[in-house]
């Protein structure tokens, strides 16, 4: 059986980010890595009309 590219995923942030994830949290970070992924399709599907402007930069 193939691992998983999602569980892949994790193993490789954790590294490269110098983080141990305890098996008893792993199905968590997966859900919670799921959860942001559906939300960035979203964004990334939502297409926009050629003619939008960026908004406006404001501080104070």
């Amino acid at each position: 059986m193939a691992a998983d590219p999602l569980d892949d995923y994790i193993d490789s942030a954790a590294k490269a980010l110098g983080l141990t994830v305890e098996e008893a949290w792993r199905q968590s970070v997966r859900a919670n890595l799921e959860v942001s992924l559906r939300l960035g399709r979203l964004v990334d599907e939502f297409t926009l009309p050629d003619e939008t402007e960026p908004a406006s930069v404001y501080s104070a």
